[in-house]
């Protein structure tokens, strides 16, 4: 229960359903920074929120300190994947290692059958086990940041919200006289307090910032850049560089701790390579592969996914090529799969980006 209405109203249908609920939120980070913040979640009066619901509800209610565990596993991975050039998701971190690790085992030291959370996500039985589905409501829909879910996890969770369009989530909030039927939803990341993850990878590791230079695609030295975690991939404005033509960030090489630009047409990519590719799919991996069946693959959490194949390449790293192509993607991001386009298409699973291959036949880019 992180203290907002998603997993407010998932405790509520629950124990309205004559379940045993037990509600867990969990301390992740600094309570002070968070104090009064809008769009915070699972500190400062987000753990307030959650016990007064509990209350509400006449549930158990436990805080557990994890702001250790998602110091190293989250926040310290997050700062090191930047000054590495990537553009890191957190969320998926946190869901990977803390709320389907960390508290799933803490769930079942408890002797819970069940971990439920408020994400919007299904989870349907197959004939081989449960599946993972895109949520009813897609503009809720957050399996993009779910894909690491594992058959042995997925087989103890669920997600009472899949099925529930947003509104209606709203709506069932203000039946059951919740206290956060209208507090607004979480926004960004919640560990950045004012939006600027620059500031907060300075302060976790100090000197991160350090000033290089802006190479054109072409080779040409074009100016002075203030620290590599201060630019994004696709990024056009705030350069500081004139040029005749717009340019755009095209790569962040931190080995050489350069910002490689260039025009707007070497920002697409069709192919891609991925690293800790978690798969979820009856048929093998490497059949998959082998066959060039094809896939649904997902680049951000805000588009629909597109048609692609996948591919082991001579180094056993797996490949996926975009039909169409996609335009500033950046190393550290998800590629997650879908078994086809459709609104509630089955998760097939999914990877980190390590980079990108055939991107305007780019060689800085590449």
């Amino acid at each position: 229960m992180s203290g907002g209405v998603d997993s407010s109203v998932a405790a509520a249908l629950l124990h309205h359903a004559g379940h045993d609920v037990i509600g867990i939120t969990l301390q992740l980070y600094d309570n002070g920074e968070a104090t009064g913040r809008k769009g915070a979640c699972c500190a400062g009066q987000d753990i307030q929120d959650a016990r007064n619901v509990a209350h509400l509800l006449g549930i158990p209610h436990y805080v557990l300190d994890y702001e250790k565990r998602f110091a190293n596993a989250v926040i310290d991975t997050f700062a090191e994947s930047y000054i590495a050039g990537e553009t890191p998701i957190p969320c998926v971190a946190c869901n990977q290692q803390i709320k389907f690790h960390d508290l799933l085992e803490t769930a079942k030291e408890l002797g819970a059958k069940t971990l439920a959370t408020g994400h919007y996500i299904q989870k349907r039985n197959g004939q081989t086990g449960p599946h993972l589905h895109r949520a009813v409501d897609p503009d809720r829909d957050q399996s993009y940041f779910l894909f690491a879910t594992t058959p042995e996890q997925l087989s103890m969770l669920q997600f009472p919200l899949g099925g529930v369009p947003k509104d209606e989530v709203r709506e069932l909030a203000r039946a059951f006289d919740l206290p956060v039927s209208d507090k607004p939803d979480s926004q960004d990341i919640c560990f950045v307090p004012k939006g600027s993850y620059a500031d907060v990878i300075e302060r976790l590791k100090p000197g991160a910032a350090q000033p290089g230079k802006i190479i054109h695609i072409d080779g040409r030295e074009l100016g002075d850049h203030k620290g590599i975690i201060n630019y994004t991939v696709g990024q056009r404005r705030g350069l500081g560089i004139p040029d005749k033509d717009p340019l755009y960030v095209l790569k962040l090489d931190a080995d050489r701790n350069e910002v490689v630009v260039g025009p707007r047409a070497f920002l697409r990519a069709r192919r891609l390579v991925l690293r800790n590719v978690n798969w979820l799919g009856e048929t093998s991996l490497e059949a998959m592969a082998d066959s060039g069946s094809e896939i649904y693959a997902r680049i951000r959490s805000s588009q629909d996914p597109q048609p692609a194949t996948l591919a082991i390449d001579g180094d056993g790293a797996l490949n996926v090529e975009l039909s169409a192509g996609e335009e500033g993607i950046a190393a550290g991001q998800a590629c997650v799969f879908y078994s086809d386009g459709t609104a509630e298409a089955r998760v097939l699973g999914g990877g980190f980006i390590v980079k990108t291959l055939e991107q305007a036949d780019a060689p800085h880019a590449a």
